[in-house]
């Protein structure tokens, strides 16, 4: 029992929650405003793959992490294209276009990757990170939460941000509307389409920064299926949220710490089965649900699709 509460097992823990979390923590502050702008993006975790092959390629032929978060931004955006012409503009099943987002970045990012990589299997160095002066000599959070990627300290004021475009802006009103109000938003004199539209593409660009994040900081490689589900974790998150964006970090550390245990455990010389491993975010995810799902909050018109006139 001493053993948990080592600062060795301790730091190793937080260290490790936070590299998981990161990329749960912006594919979730996506799908958080696009489900407020009434848009479920199922096929999160297809945006996450699109975006962590693409930044993978980016970083290994250039070098530069930077390029390869940015290519991964990029390709997310790309991929929730698919959800914006089918679902938001031609009004087709949301759910149904997620689920194929999801088939296709796995059949395409795995097909992409055997074809150019399947015999060298190359991956990255060693990322860089950000020791801030001072705040990384606390003890077990200095090194854990105050020596990372300089991308993790983004994505914390991000959520933030992202909290306060959605409460103190107008155009944080307008998807709040979007998701509650459709029709008052249009009688309002704004596109609930042009709205939709660009917190779908919001979600595609923060999940893909996500899988990127995962290829480059988290494993720094790519193969197929890297995400086991990340996507799926982070509609859970987003929707525990309330659509308080910096609930999000509370999840995502949450989950991530769950995914870090087991090398925390190795530390102090304690075996887990990869299975078991593997297993723990789900369990994690079922707990979860079972005592906070009825609290949850979920916009009026999520998932519906809007018609002018129709009500």
């Amino acid at each position: 029992m001493s053993d948990l509460l080592s600062q060795e097992f301790l730091t190793a823990l937080i260290s490790g929650g936070l590299v998981a979390a990161m990329p749960l923590l912006f594919a979730s502050l996506g799908e958080l405003v696009s489900e407020q702008a009434g848009v479920l993006n199922v096929g999160l975790e297809g945006y996450m793959l699109f975006g962590a092959f693409l930044a993978f390629v980016i970083a290994y032929n250039t070098g530069s992490e930077w390029l390869g978060l940015a290519a991964g931004i990029v390709a997310g955006a790309v991929g929730s294209l698919l959800m914006v012409v089918f679902s938001v503009r031609m009004r087709l099943d949301q759910i149904v276009i997620g689920i194929a987002i999801i088939l296709l970045a796995e059949g395409a990012t795995s097909l992409l990757f055997d074809a150019s990589y399947a015999e060298s299997r190359p991956s990255l160095g060693t990322p860089s990170e950000l020791a801030i002066p001072l705040l990384k000599e606390i003890p077990i959070l200095g090194e854990s939460v105050f020596s990372q990627h300089p991308i993790v300290y983004v994505g914390i004021a991000l959520a933030f941000v992202v909290g306060w475009i959605l409460k103190r802006t107008s155009a944080g009103l307008s998807i709040r509307a979007a998701g509650e109000r459709p029709e008052a938003l249009d009688a309002a004199g704004v596109s609930v389409t042009a709205t939709r539209t660009w917190a779908t593409l919001c979600a595609g660009g923060l999940a893909g920064l996500g899988g990127g994040y995962l290829a480059i900081v988290g494993a720094g490689s790519f193969t197929p299926f890297i995400t086991q589900g990340a996507g799926f974790i982070a509609i859970v998150i987003a929707m525990l949220s309330r659509g308080v964006a910096p609930w999000t970090i509370v999840g995502a550390v949450l989950f991530g710490m769950s995914l870090s245990i087991a090398t925390a455990l190795q530390l102090i010389g304690v075996e887990i089965q990869t299975d078991y491993v593997q297993m723990l975010p789900f369990i994690a995810v079922i707990v979860v649900l079972v005592l906070f799902a009825r609290r949850s909050y979920l916009p009026s018109a999520l998932a519906l699709p809007y018609v002018r006139g129709e009500k």
